[in-house]
């Protein structure tokens, strides 16, 4: 049984009172849910706040991005072991907002999944295809192709140690959610295509679901068979919504 993950990505907001207020919220329900795993990727600044307040609970957390170089002359970078160092199992990579407003390819965002590894943390890889690319029928042939630049550099083996997360870009921040059956359907393929190269990695990998994912709508998407739980944004800023959706995952 893959453990279903509930993850937070809180892009660029926050402050330290309300990060506090935010983890203090949901640590309970997370607590009390012993086989659903709770995470948070706040902004890099805040991971050292994170790393305090999740010391005693069962909440991890990781980065929202990594660069591809570990030290050097990269103003402005975040290197996978400095966020190590702090104890963070997670790094998203491949966002849809890094693609679109930072320029990221596939082959970018396969150097940083093979950097985020090759320090000890474990990726999250983000796919997704834009709502032209839904209304042209190439939602499968897009994720394809997102997942294979990573095969193609690190190899189909090192998708055991990562988890993917489909979120159709036209339901990101939008209110719009894919039904249950339409995340269904793409989370299946893309299943059944790693099991064409490895059936131990397509049994294995957690594959979540991330688009506007809120409380109401968290227990139907979890209860699809290769659903394993959602990457939330807007509502991972909000207690109640948040714990909403971790009790949709129990």
């Amino acid at each position: 049984m893959r453990t279903p993950i509930v993850m937070g990505n809180w892009k660029l907001n926050g402050s330290k009172e309300s990060v506090t207020a935010l983890i203090k919220g949901i640590e309970a329900a997370a607590d009390a849910a012993p086989n659903v795993e709770v995470a948070v990727c706040p902004p890099a600044i805040f991971i050292d706040q994170v790393a305090t307040l999740c010391a005693n609970n069962s909440i991890e957390f990781g980065a929202q991005d990594i660069s591809t170089e570990v030290s050097g002359a990269f103003t402005g970078e975040t290197s996978t072991v400095m966020v190590k160092e702090f104890g963070a199992k997670y790094s998203l990579v491949g966002h849809s907002e890094r693609r679109q407003y930072h320029n990221e390819t596939d082959a970018l965002v396969a150097a940083k999944f093979v950097a985020i590894q090759a320090n000890g943390l474990v990726p999250v890889l983000c796919i997704g295809e834009t709502l032209e690319e839904r209304e042209a029928d190439v939602t499968k042939k897009v994720v394809e192709t997102q997942i294979k630049a990573v095969i193609d550099l690190a190899g189909i083996e090192a998708l055991e140690n990562c988890v993917i997360a489909y979120e159709p870009v036209w339901a990101i921040g939008t209110g719009k959610v894919a039904t249950s059956e339409q995340a269904q359907e793409v989370h299946a393929h893309i299943r059944s295509w790693l099991a064409e190269q490895s059936k131990v990695v397509a049994e294995k990998v957690q594959i979540l679901y991330g688009g506007s994912v809120k409380a109401a709508s968290a227990k139907e998407l979890f209860a699809q068979p290769d659903i394993d739980g959602g990457l939330v944004g807007g509502a991972a800023l909000i207690v109640e919504e948040f714990v909403g959706i971790i009790e949709g995952a129990k």
